[in-house]
């Protein structure tokens, strides 16, 4: 019930998690409720369709590439941005393996702009 209630709030799996450990004691969600919180959340449907270690690279992707046009010769940034891009590329394709991400998902920086906000 608490975690149905948590992600109603806007509470990502992990945030859910640490709240439950600090807030009620709850060390591991998945000695108590034998499920873990993804698979809690999935079966109510609460569960966003982008896994969430996938939309923070997205994040990080596009906070570079906004830090890369006022700062054009910032050359660690675009290396940041080249092994930013190439981790969402691996996990794309893992989560494409696993079937947790549709198989027609393509990961586009222009068009993603847009989803991320």
């Amino acid at each position: 019930m608490i975690i149905i209630k948590l992600a109603k709030e806007g509470m990502a799996p992990s945030q859910i998690g640490t709240h439950l450990r600090d807030v009620y004691g709850i060390p591991d969600v998945r000695l108590v409720c034998k499920k873990k919180i993804s698979d809690i959340l999935d079966k109510k449907n609460l569960l966003n369709e982008i896994p969430e270690d996938l939309m923070a690279l997205i994040r990080k992707s596009v906070m570079l590439q906004k830090h890369l046009e006022e700062n054009h010769h910032d050359m660690s940034a675009k290396r940041g941005l080249q092994l930013t891009r190439a981790k969402i590329k691996r996990l794309v394709d893992y989560y494409k393996k696993s079937k947790k991400l549709p198989i027609d998902f393509k990961y586009d920086s222009e068009s993603i702009k847009l989803y991320v906000g």
